[in-house]
């Protein structure tokens, strides 16, 4: 393995761990408070963090093949994660 796939699994893994890290606090308040808004931001940060999984697998199975292709949806699901995230703040 290369020292830029190397790189790329380590900040992979980094942003995974802080996502889920996230993930975790957010359904907790939510079990805690029952309120709306942090169910959007757990699903919002699941979707942030499920995107950041997928490309990385995705990348490494296809031998970095289709960027074009795997960026786009990577970043389609993150922007989406990004809204649920958003609308979590604005709905109150």
């Amino acid at each position: 393995m290369e020292t830029i796939e190397l790189l790329y699994v380590a900040f992979s893994l980094t942003l995974t761990l802080a996502g889920l890290s996230m993930v975790g606090l957010s359904v907790r308040a939510y079990n805690r408070t029952s309120r709306q808004a942090m169910f959007h931001l757990s699903v919002g940060f699941s979707l942030i963090v499920a995107a950041a999984i997928g490309t990385t697998v995705s990348a490494f199975l296809t031998d970095f093949q289709n960027t074009r292709t795997l960026l786009s949806v990577n970043y389609l699901i993150t922007t989406v994660g990004y809204l649920f995230v958003i609308y979590s703040i604005i709905i109150e």
